[in-house]
């Protein structure tokens, strides 16, 4: 079977949004230790490989606001399209307590190998697809509730921008004035790195965006996974309007 880097939803859907996942799935290509990076399963199930979850929310997303989804068919201990090519986090050796074996020897020739076989087929179709007028970044993603030695985490769910919130203000307003939500503002993470997914593809070219980070525990099964969807959803077409965009 060939590998495919990255799967694409609903490509002709005529909605504004663009949804993305770049966590979608702890896939290792055959290409890259012989589909194994030396972890334990119950590693590879973890946040480090990839973002639990999301990619079944922003599936749902994708239908409920008539819009594409793009999402990476590789894990992030693979390559991180959410790095820039220069980040010396794209190809991690060692995260949240856990050495990942096959990346301990992994040299420059080893990342490129992985970037031309994995990164930029992806982010290539993701800058395709968002050449579309009036394109609107969404990005999803998932975090754990807590890292090995630190505090848990309180956030429900986190809104993360850089430089342009033109969504993300109006998005964080509708979100505080709902019901039973705790919402992060840059919140587990303040912002975006340069040349990661969101600076390379919206502000780079001045597209509104805005990256939505659930937590993983809320979103561990299909149900609860559609049952998030469904609240973002009309709050995102809101948030649109209010933006102005």
């Amino acid at each position: 079977m060939t590998y495919t880097p990255f799967f694409v939803h609903g490509e002709t859907r005529p909605g504004r949004w663009l949804i993305t996942c770049d966590h979608a799935t702890n896939t290792v290509p055959p290409q890259v230790g012989n589909g194994s990076l030396g972890l334990a399963r119950e590693d590879m199930e973890r946040h480090i490989a990839y973002d639990v979850g999301a990619y079944s929310v922003a599936q749902h997303l994708g239908v409920l606001l008539d819009s594409p989804v793009i999402a990476s068919n590789f894990s992030r201990l693979v390559i991180d399209p959410n790095r820039g090519e220069d980040d010396p986090t794209v190809l991690m050796k060692l995260y949240d307590g856990s050495i990942i074996p096959e990346n301990r020897n992994a040299d420059r020739a080893e990342k490129e190998r992985r970037m031309d076989l994995a990164y930029r087929p992806y982010h290539s179709a993701l800058a395709g697809m968002a050449e579309k007028p009036g394109t609107v970044i969404l990005s999803i993603h998932s975090y754990t509730r807590q890292l090995r030695g630190h505090e848990p985490r309180p956030w429900d769910v986190g809104v993360l921008y850089s430089g342009d919130d033109r969504l993300a203000q109006p998005l964080l307003e509708l979100l505080n004035a709902a019901d039973g939500m705790v919402i992060g503002d840059n919140e587990p993470y303040s912002g975006h790195l340069p040349g990661d997914a969101i600076d390379k593809h919206a502000l780079a070219f001045g597209r509104p965006n805005a990256l939505i980070e659930l937590r993983n525990d809320l979103i561990a099964d299909h149900e609860e996974q559609k049952a998030w969807a469904e609240r973002l959803a009309p709050l995102l077409d809101r948030a649109l309007v209010a933006s102005g965009v």
